[in-house]
């Protein structure tokens, strides 16, 4: 059988006849020269070959100058290319284009070391992260199987992630996290653990193909400890009011009882004045529980547009015990449930009224739109907050006839309207300043 000989490549062939072709003309030439002279055939057949020998070994040494220059330049990138970073030219010097072209290979290299020893870090600290959180992390890929699971959703999954992985949600009890919109609570019970979860999804890719990522916060322990400070608050609160109340009745009950018993001339003064005392304390006992009951029962808001200044402009009309003055704002209308705002604006204005009478003073209305916000200010005269820790706790005031529900109702309105409310003293005078801060979406600036 034939042996077939190995063609060179393409390239070093081209770069070897281009070599050939270019010293040819000056091989002819000496040739010429040397066969045209009168000598001895010896010496013209050893010029000969000289020239020929040097001919050819130029053009080899060009040859496979050429060739190794491009080898090392492909080892080098096949080197970058699979992770192997410790590979170096030699002869890098910025003075020639070769060496130039290393010297960029080398300075590449140390680039791709320095950047897959920070992703190598990172995807340490991140992994670290994740399995010292009790977070559980998910992620599923495009057939909707597991693909990633910390410590975290071991526990939620009740297995290891060696028996988890590969498996689908629908498999795992899952398959809800995947549908729905985010975020989201809801009931979750499996082999690991169960109860009220905060479900967050995201996208991302992977190896080209999109993934899901699922997060779900255990809010279990959260809510039955608000749960469990909200009814010690509301018993504290509570007992503080009925307490208050039943207190003077028994006092005044077993004066009555006295009072009876003795059936002289004072008699029925006695009996007036206590039945007049426990009337004023069942009644004020009563204006709590509406009061609490008003807090609790709030109804969700009913938008409607508002044209801001006029809306001011009836409020303060409500408020004659002080000079309120409406020094006004930009034209706005927003979205927002008129019969809640009423109370909240009459709320920070009987309040405003309250402090400034000890002043003599008044106070002021005004707004301002800042980055699809409007901003509501009631300013007044007054002596200025003392206490600001407990402003928006129910039913706390310093009031001999308060409440303590105005402004927990004014956070509640505004929180339901996505704003907030703030008190705060004034800068440079005596006061305070309450602002609602309420988004305008939708709304119309003028």
């Amino acid at each position: 059988m034939p042996r077939t000989r190995r063609r060179p490549p393409a390239h070093e062939a081209r770069v070897t006849w281009l070599a050939l072709l270019g010293g040819l003309p000056a091989v002819l030439v000496a040739l010429a020269l040397i066969w045209s002279r009168p000598m001895r055939f010896s010496v013209a057949i050893t010029l000969t070959l000289f020239v020929v020998a040097s001919w050819l070994g130029a053009a080899l040494a060009l040859r496979e100058r050429v060739v190794r220059s491009l080898q090392t330049l492909s080892n080098l990138v096949a080197a970058l290319r699979e992770g192997d970073y410790s590979i170096r030219a030699r002869g890098a010097d910025a003075n020639s284009p070769l060496g130039l072209t290393y010297l960029e290979l080398n300075k590449l290299a140390d680039t791709l070391r320095r950047q897959r020893l920070d992703a190598t870090e990172a995807v340490g600290l991140l992994r670290r992260v994740m399995e010292q959180i009790d977070i559980a992390i998910l992620a599923f890929d495009p057939d909707g199987r597991l693909a990633l699971v910390n410590r975290g959703g071991e526990a939620l999954l009740g297995r290891p992630s060696e028996r988890a992985l590969g498996l689908d949600a629908a498999a795992l009890g899952v398959a809800e996290t995947l549908a729905g919109p985010v975020p989201r609570m809801f009931d979750l019970a499996l082999a690991g653990r169960g109860g009220r979860w905060e479900l967050r999804r995201a996208s991302y890719r992977w190896e080209g193909r999109p993934h899901q990522l699922v997060v779900l916060s255990d809010l279990t322990r959260a809510l039955r400890e608000e749960e469990r400070s909200a009814w010690q608050r509301l018993v504290r609160v509570l007992s503080h009011e009925i307490n208050n109340s039943l207190a003077p009745i028994q006092s005044i009950a077993g004066s009555l009882r006295n009072a009876f018993e003795r059936r002289g001339a004072d008699a029925k003064a006695d009996l007036d004045e206590g039945l007049g005392v426990i009337a004023s304390r069942a009644e004020g006992l009563g204006r709590f529980l509406q009061a609490y009951a008003r807090l609790a029962t709030l109804p969700k808001p009913q938008l409607r547009p508002l044209e801001v200044a006029a809306w001011a402009q009836r409020v303060v009309t409500l408020e004659t015990r002080i000079p309120v003055v409406v020094e006004g704002g930009p034209e706005v209308t927003i979205a927002a449930d008129v019969d809640q705002l009423d109370s909240l604006l009459i709320n920070l204005l009987r309040n405003a009224a309250d402090a400034a009478i000890e002043t003599r003073g008044a106070a002021r209305v005004r707004w301002r739109v800042e980055r699809g916000w409007l901003a509501l200010e009631v300013e007044d005269d007054g002596p200025g907050l003392g206490d600001t820790a407990n402003l928006f706790v129910p039913f706390y005031t310093t009031k001999p006839n308060g409440t303590g529900i105005g402004l927990s109702l004014c956070r509640q309105i505004a929180e339901a309207h996505g704003g907030s409310v703030t008190l705060e003293n004034r800068r440079g005078a005596r006061g305070v300043v309450a602002t609602l801060r309420v988004p305008i979406r939708g709304s119309k600036v003028y």
